[in-house]
């Protein structure tokens, strides 16, 4: 097949492929993600491979592909990053075009959003539907008295603004108290 040197053999490219039983084109790919090469080729110039350093290398590929972890190529990286930048950017452009808000913001809105829901239901549900329910027996009118209050509640919470411009100032101490 070729030279024995040291603890491989030199191959050429075709030799290579047909020693590892895969196409040329799949060597070229290996070279691309990193396989060693002794010698690279041109134009009148043949591939020089050490086939002990292939299986090594390949192995360890091999490894490296079942543990999750995969060598990116340098173009997979330069693709990666110029997505993380213009991701950065876009945000960045969100950010002052006031398109976006910080969580933490939005975190206190709902709270109180939430917290508003809850003490409607909690408080002028049962007063207004037990009105209404006082020596009533049949569940289908249960039912849609309930329903008729849960609607009228919540149609009131709609109407209102359960937000105000302050709750949404994160400047405020978390207390509440004004710097």
């Amino acid at each position: 097949m070729g030279n024995k040197v040291g603890r491989g053999t030199l191959l050429n490219r075709t030799q290579t492929a047909a020693l590892f039983g895969i196409a040329a084109t799949t060597l070229d790919d290996w070279v691309r993600r990193g396989c060693p090469v002794v010698e690279r080729g041109s134009r009148g110039k043949r591939w020089t491979f050490n086939s002990a350093d292939v299986h090594a290398w390949r192995e360890h590929d091999i490894r490296s592909e079942t543990a999750g972890v995969q060598l990116a190529t340098s173009d997979e990286l330069k693709r990666r990053k110029l997505a993380a930048e213009t991701g950065a950017a876009e945000l960045a452009y969100a950010q002052a075009a006031e398109l976006v808000a910080p969580v933490e913001q939005i975190e206190r809105a709902m709270a109180k959003a939430f917290g508003e829901v809850r003490a409607n239901l909690r408080n002028v549900l049962p007063s207004r539907a037990a009105r209404r329910l006082i020596g009533e027996t049949s569940e289908t009118r249960l039912k849609a008295v309930l329903l008729e209050e849960v609607d009228h509640a919540l149609e009131a919470l709609a109407d209102t603004d359960l937000i105000a411009e302050a709750d949404l100032d994160l400047s405020d101490d978390e207390d509440g108290d004004e710097d």
